[in-house]
């Protein structure tokens, strides 16, 4: 009888990784050749992910991790601003639902659109969670859902403390695999755990001088759903830089913009200095969201350039 298995990555550890395996998690460890020269994955710092579909060899002790099944999609972004290869936070997933939080901490245009565009280059279909929706009045709200709406995305008002909002949230998340994205304190964990009170995930409490969450969740970790379907919740990561996306594909990541591109002076225009640029006078005339299209400018640049310090996070609060 063969001892090989297939099973999905559950959680990964530095040097082990937690894997389903017809109803039980074992641990199994990945193989050398997975990080050589010649595999396919030695351009990424993980070559294995939360969500991977992998071939386990049983015999062993631990088993041992022997390949990675072709992945039908994955969410990346860049290490770091010292090291400049692919971080793959989640692979197989249904849909990411990015969770905003309103205040406590503030809503950050620039490190949502930031996901958004990835999930757009990397086809990953997107939800926006605007959570805390009872810490802001309803004009504020009013007008960050619009500007997301406009894209258009769906967008889901929640109150993890007054339990609003978490009926069309389970809806959206049920018989799917979502992969579950937000900065520290932005409420990913209240949320969870008011939806399904079993999984006991820690919840951070925002630090009282920089106004911001501390990060409860260090590592990717599937978690199963009683109501069915599965939520992979990564770490409250302050810095998120695109990953492999050209320059030049960047416009077709913010849909607003291919809506008026056809219409430019110059068909490979970037929207960011060529004269006869329609963009820049939908932007004026409020068309296309001014939050969005500086997102949109300030990647342009990044993109072009080497990525910025870890200690600047690009994120202050635009509607």
């Amino acid at each position: 009888m063969s001892s090989l298995a297939t099973g999905r990555v559950v959680r990964t550890d530095a040097k082990v990784c937690h894997v389903l395996v017809e109803g039980r998690v074992i641990h199994a460890a990945p193989r050398g050749a997975l990080y050589g020269e010649d595999s396919e994955r030695r351009l990424e710092k993980n070559p294995v992910a939360v969500g991977d579909d992998v071939e386990v060899d049983l015999a062993s002790s631990p088993a041992s991790l022997d390949r990675v099944l072709p992945r039908k999609n994955q969410l990346s972004r860049i290490a770091s601003s010292h090291d400049p290869r692919e971080q793959v936070l989640a692979a197989n997933v249904d849909q990411m639902v990015i969770v905003g939080s309103l205040a406590k901490p503030g809503f950050s245009s620039n490190r949502t659109d930031r996901i958004l565009a990835t999930c757009w280059y990397q086809h990953i279909p997107v939800k926006l969670v605007l959570n805390k929706t009872d810490l802001v009045d309803a004009d504020e709200l009013a007008a960050i859902r619009d500007t997301y709406t406009r894209i258009p995305i769906d967008v889901l008002p929640t109150s993890a403390a007054k339990s609003e909002g978490l009926e069309a949230l389970r809806e959206a998340l049920t018989g799917k695999t979502s992969v579950i994205y937000g900065a520290s304190g932005a409420g990913k964990s209240s949320l969870l755990n008011a939806l399904q009170p079993g999984l006991n995930l820690k919840v951070g409490k925002i630090s009282k001088f920089w106004d911001q969450g501390k990060h409860t969740t260090t590592f990717s970790l599937m978690h199963f759903l009683a109501f069915g379907g599965a939520v992979i919740d990564t770490p409250g990561i302050r810095v998120f830089r695109p990953y492999g996306i050209p320059p030049a594909s960047l416009r077709d990541c913010f849909p607003e913009l291919r809506r008026y591109q056809l219409r430019c002076q110059f068909p490979d225009c970037t929207h960011d200095h060529e004269p006869g640029c329609v963009v820049f006078d939908a932007v004026e005339a409020g068309e296309i969201a001014a939050s969005r299209y500086a997102s949109y400018v300030e990647m342009l640049d990044e993109l072009r350039k080497a990525p910025i310090d870890d200690d600047e996070d690009g994120s202050a609060d635009r509607g």
